[in-house]
């Protein structure tokens, strides 16, 4: 039987949220433990035991952060827009109005203030901090959610209405009159230049600056790791390799250090995967210096250091990731809201592409399943150095 509603924003947390915070301890290896409270208060009972439940059934990680992110924006839209809990299985009427809460005609809103996302709800979502934008949502976030409603759903062992023509219809409505430019993850790629001077913002002998460093030249050279990738990188996926030639062409010539990184479960590989990348001279350096300072021989490779440089045990969080980053940026005098973790992605296949290497040998690197998605950063840079555009100059 689901638990009653939680209480509205401000009012003093009940006894459960307490116990709820406990038992989701438990997934300390998935949440980050800065979120346990804030999630601890948003979930019912039931929804902490569905995520227990699906951790035990051996969901991947990444999946479980986010199905358990999504769980708790829609259980604090549900409190501030309708009063109650999510309700299990959810009308079409209530899906619906999420939609029409979250994409709307920007146009529109000009003249009609009652259009889109009423402001008492936005309020609540913005005291919250699970809201930062006054525009309509990115539909791929709404469907993202949508889907792992349902998914939530199944899992109860109900059957929604996510399917239903109502809400398809309303989506496909909703999607136009939002319709808006889509935005990189990061707006500007992290390239070869950019990256050296994140490398000489790091430059010190801290250990954080160890850390900074392998972590940064580490998914970089891999192929452009995702965060999340990087955050849950362990030893046991490090492999050691033949030295190879720095020379292709040279057998003769003198040789690199070379490794190959296990990649197991990612967003495009399976747990029981055997796809691996390398990494070869310099990064392999940089990486041994930072592990064998830190001594770490098992498990979590890049680590929280607190500010009197002690070392945790605990794995760094993908947010952490994105952290490091933007702090090395401003260290480096550029802009962090134009960088994300995502820049050392995209800015890798640029870097490949201004070098002249075939597509399919980065994508070999950077595991990128879809040509066509790998393809739109590595076109972009063959387009900027090309002549098409440069017909009048």
């Amino acid at each position: 039987m689901a638990e009653a509603a939680a209480p509205p924003f401000g009012v003093a947390k009940p006894a459960g949220v307490g116990r709820r915070a406990e038992a989701l301890d438990a997934l300390d290896s998935v949440l980050p433990f800065d979120r346990r409270d804030v999630l601890a208060g948003l979930l019912t009972d039931d929804d902490v035991a569905t995520l227990r439940h699906l951790a035990k059934q051996g969901i991947g990680a990444n999946s479980l952060r986010a199905l358990a992110s999504d769980l708790g924006y829609l259980e604090a839209w549900s409190l501030a827009a309708t009063g109650l809990s999510l309700p299990w299985p959810a009308p079409e009427a209530l899906l619906i109005k999420f939609v029409a809460h979250h994409l709307w005609d920007p146009a529109k809103r000009e003249t009609d203030p009652t259009h889109g996302m009423p402001e008492d709800v936005a309020t609540a979502l913005k005291s919250a901090e699970l809201l930062r934008v006054d525009a309509p949502h990115a539909p791929s976030t709404v469907r993202r959610r949508l889907s792992s409603w349902s998914t939530l759903t199944k899992w109860r062992g109900m059957r929604g209405k996510f399917n239903g023509p109502g809400l398809q219809s309303a989506i496909k409505l909703a999607v136009r009159a939002s319709a808006r430019p889509r935005g990189r993850k990061s707006k500007k790629a992290v390239t070869a230049d950019i990256l050296a001077a994140l490398l000489k913002a790091c430059a010190g002998d801290r250990l954080v600056d160890l850390r900074d460093r392998a972590l940064l030249i580490t998914a970089f050279a891999s192929g452009g790791r995702r965060r999340s990738e990087i955050a849950a990188l362990r030893v046991e996926q490090l492999v050691e390799e033949d030295p190879v030639p720095a020379d292709p062409k040279d057998p003769d010539a003198e040789t690199l250090p070379c490794l190959s990184i296990r990649l197991g479960r990612t967003k495009t590989t399976q747990a029981d995967s055997d796809a691996y990348v390398l990494l070869v001279g310099r990064p392999v350096t940089v990486l041994r210096s930072w592990m064998e300072r830190a001594g770490i021989t098992e498990g979590a490779v890049f680590r929280g250091i607190d500010r009197w440089g002690n070392l945790d045990k605990r794995a760094l969080t993908p947010q952490a990731v994105n952290l490091i980053l933007k702090r090395r940026v401003a260290e480096a005098e550029l802009d962090p809201q134009a960088f994300s973790a995502h820049g050392l992605r995209s800015g890798y296949l640029t870097e490949t592409a201004r070098r002249g290497i075939p597509l399919p040998e980065a994508m070999q690197q950077s595991q990128h399943r879809s040509v066509q998605q790998a393809s739109n950063y590595y076109n972009d840079a063959e387009r900027t150095l090309g002549r098409a555009a440069r017909i009048i100059v």
